[in-house]
């Protein structure tokens, strides 16, 4: 394939400023950026002026839910609704049916994934067996296959001396642990933040303390054990002082992610028991959301990654309390980060792509995606102009639980090159 990008602005994680510049990939490779390139003979002519181009998007914390929720979602499924978002590369959690703690099923899971689509998809592997938190799972042999990210995502690995002698195991082999942080006996049913709506609804909250005891306790394993942790889905602001706190002090290897929802929306947005807004954690409130920001900002926060975790229609319409926790998000991140923030002024376009592209990436070992010449063609054009309404002709994940259903926001991702492919071209762009 022979491809000339014009009139390109080009966005990288190193510079708030925008290059303008022409892009020629050819073999799935970019070989030239100039301006006023010419366009070699068999190659296609792609007028970009007014969009920009950037790194393809890296999601670090997506479910699949494949093998066992295939109604839910498939892998072919979920790396279509990636593409459809600007993102170019995943890595699964490992809830599944039957839970991913064998090499055996991290292989079936990554022959899935070859086949079904040409986005590099990783799964991570389970701590312990099953994920029931009594034994550990087949480690050595799920390291073999190339799994570096080990959790029991859905659920806190609650035993800490089982949880510290896995950080002892594997942390020699260069694989890290990611922590889903929840103490359980305070955890309530997940539906919803303790707090002036849980009182008003009158369903029992998820106290802020359930998350922060469980980020201390899980770091503090970690420096004893030496080993690099990482912690999902960070909601609140001590949580975010508590990692600052600990980052600061240089004596643990943490990073910590943040999901574009608990960026977003606050428990105020559930009103009278909108399910699109049960998540877990849940929902917090905007000092929470503040802070989080502050967090990406400043760097205590490292990356964001959506936790895409999509469910039928049929279980978000149970009530509230019934109701499973979780949204999907790899469709609407980018266009709702661009609209809320980017936009806006909050932060620029350096920062988004370094947090959603190239750390995700550093993150699991893998260079991060770079518009450059020599570089792997790995990138896309989004229009910050043009509006995009989430309807289900649009949605392309086979669920469609997102608080963004039926809105329209502004921008578009308009084009997504891999390799040597095209693997998204919107019709009207």
């Amino acid at each position: 394939m022979k491809l000339l990008i014009t009139h390109a602005r080009i966005a990288s994680e190193d510079s708030p400023a925008l290059t303008e510049a022409d892009l020629l990939v050819e073999d799935g490779r970019i070989t030239r950026i100039g301006t006023g390139l010419e366009a070699p003979e068999g190659a296609r002519t792609i007028d970009a002026r007014g969009r920009i181009a950037m790194p393809g998007m890296f999601d670090a914390h997506v479910h699949f839910r494949e093998p066992g929720f295939e109604n839910k979602e498939c892998i072919a499924s979920g790396c279509a609704a990636a593409i459809n978002g600007g993102v170019t590369g995943v890595v699964m959690m490992p809830n599944t049916r039957p839970a991913i703690d064998s090499p055996q099923i991290v292989a079936q899971v990554l022959e899935s994934a070859r086949r079904a689509s040409p986005v590099r998809v990783l799964t991570a592997g389970c701590v312990t067996k099953g994920r029931e938190g009594r034994e550990l799972a087949a480690i050595d042999g799920m390291r073999a296959l190339g799994v570096r990210m080990l959790t029991d995502d859905g659920d806190t690995t609650a035993d800490a001396a089982l949880l510290l002698h896995a950080m002892q195991y594997a942390g020699e082999f260069g694989m890290f642990f990611a922590s889903h942080c929840e103490e359980p006996s305070l955890a309530g049913p997940r539906a919803l933040n303790d707090g002036p709506t849980s009182y008003r609804l009158g369903i029992r909250g998820t106290p802020a303390c359930a998350e922060e005891i469980i980020i201390d306790r899980d770091i503090r394993l970690a420096r004893a054990a030496g080993a690099h942790l990482h912690i999902q889905h960070v909601s609140t602001r001590m949580g975010v002082e508590t990692l600052r706190w600990w980052k600061q002090r240089g004596d643990v290897r943490v990073t910590a992610e943040a999901a574009p929802h608990h960026l977003l929306f606050t428990e105020d947005n559930i009103g009278d028991f909108d399910t699109a807004y049960k998540m877990n954690p849940p929902l917090r409130t905007r000092s929470d959301n503040e802070a989080l920001i502050e967090g990406l900002i400043d760097g205590t926060i490292d990356l964001i990654a959506t936790d895409h975790a999509p469910h039928t229609a049929f279980e978000k319409s149970l009530d509230f309390a019934s109701a499973p926790n979780g949204v999907t998000g790899l469709e609407t991140a980018l266009v709702s980060l661009h609209d809320a923030f980017v936009s806006k002024q909050v932060f620029g376009w350096d920062l988004l792509v370094k947090r959603y592209s190239a750390e995700p990436r550093r993150l699991m070992c893998l260079a991060p995606a770079r518009v450059a010449e020599g570089e792997p063609a790995d990138f896309l054009l989004f229009d910050p102009s043009r509006d995009t309404t989430f309807d289900r002709g649009f949605m392309r994940s086979r669920s469609a639980n997102t608080p963004f259903l039926g809105r329209t926001l502004r921008g578009s991702v308009d084009l997504v090159v891999l390799g040597n492919e095209v693997l998204l071209e919107r019709d009207d762009a």
